[in-house]
């Protein structure tokens, strides 16, 4: 296939990025943990809501977006662009560490997390790029199979003695980080209903498969590159191949489960087939039939997406360690919030999604605020 000297513009991309990003922090911030609904939560374990999609999606899009912005250096490797990966990959780690003990600095160092998204986000670019600016594409879809059989095949080797490899217990990614980090320094995640362990959804080992993620945003990226001129045969092109994704990992679901905590192969396949499908919606709705009224509102995630997730994540955390006695009890500024402005409306499911979507719409005017005055907060 042949390539452009010069990248074409898809307005899609950024609206496909704010997108997700927005469904980033409308997930992350219900009104209240008691009252979701389903398709707003999690997997527990096995399996996969349309919740469990957005983290991939932004991953895949990276992936696209490293495609476009790699351009610049002739999409090979060079000392110069090396720096500048290992810079960024470096400071998105950084702000990701630092996010999770904000704002206590000062205290319980010993149990301060070290893994989280922002962590897997910078070690997946940064992984990634290693390997799309080195390897031709052939090489490029072997190694990403071989990196998927691979972290298969670990799965079961060194899982925990005597436990279900594919269990949170059992797991090698459990394992790992107990060994790297410690029991203190992991996240406390829902592994079954009403059971909380010490388990990192991030962890080291599952970051792996992750790599796959963004380089399958990055054969996406390439894709749109040589059909920037046939975008008719692109959105038929995304679909099939996303569709053959998605339905590898249906069927590797049957030996290997879909899960996002373990970020398992299949759900790597799965994840990634839906990621190029809604990638083919968007370039049909906004590059081919000229929707513009969508990417205008996404435009200020979109332009600023780090930014926009690190401060949908900060403000929340002010809300929440801001706190008072009220009638004897304990009460933070998000719940009283919450109590006083949300529940009173419905007091279940709605008014908990109903302060999800305040809140997205807060962040979305600040962003915008940026947006309008062109400011772009680059890391």
């Amino acid at each position: 296939m042949s390539d452009s000297s010069v990248s074409p513009r898809y307005l899609s991309i950024d609206f496909y990025r704010g997108l997700t990003v927005a469904f980033m922090i409308l997930v992350n911030t219900p009104g209240t943990g008691k009252y979701v609904y389903a398709p707003l939560r999690h997997a527990i374990w096995n399996g996969c809501t349309p919740t469990d999609l957005v983290f991939p999606s932004f991953l895949f899009i990276i992936g696209v977006s490293m495609w476009f912005s790699f351009a610049r250096y002739d999409r090979k490797w060079s000392p110069e662009i090396g720096k500048k990966i290992l810079r960024r990959t470096l400071l998105i780690f950084l702000i990701g560490l630092l996010m999770n003990k904000f704002p206590f600095y000062w205290k319980d160092w010993d149990s301060w997390r070290i893994m989280g998204v922002l962590q897997r986000l910078a070690l997946g670019y940064g992984l990634a790029s290693v390997l799309v600016l080195t390897l031709q594409r052939r090489a490029l879809i072997a190694v990403s199979a071989g990196i998927l059989l691979l972290y298969w095949g670990l799965l079961y080797w060194f899982a925990q003695p005597g436990g279900d490899p594919l269990s949170a217990q059992g797991s090698a990614v459990l394992r790992l980080d107990l060994w790297l980090f410690g029991e203190s320094h992991l996240y406390r995640e829902t592994v079954a209903p009403g059971l909380r362990i010490p388990f990192d959804p991030e962890g080291v080992l599952s970051t792996l498969p992750a790599i796959v993620t963004a380089i399958l945003g990055w054969l996406s990226g390439e894709l749109m590159t040589n059909r920037s001129k046939q975008k008719d045969l692109l959105v038929r092109d995304l679909l099939v191949f996303g569709l053959m994704c998605g339905f590898a990992g249906l069927a590797w679901d049957l030996f290997f489960p879909i899960n996002k905590k373990l970020w398992t192969s299949s759900y790597v396949l799965y994840a990634g087939g839906i990621s190029m499908v809604l990638l083919a919606a968007s370039v049909w709705l906004i590059d081919i039939r000229g929707w513009r009224n969508g990417p205008g509102l996404m435009l200020a995630f979109g332009s600023n997406p780090l930014f926009a997730y690190v401060l949908s994540e900060l403000l929340i955390t002010v809300l929440y360690v801001i706190v008072w006695t009220s009638n004897g009890a304990e009460i933070s500024a998000q719940e009283w919030i919450y109590s006083h402005v949300f529940e009173p409306i419905e007091g279940g499911a709605f008014s908990s999604l109903l302060f999800a979507l305040c809140y997205v719409a807060f962040c979305w005017l600040l962003c915008r605020w940026l947006y309008v005055r062109q400011i772009f907060i680059k890391i």
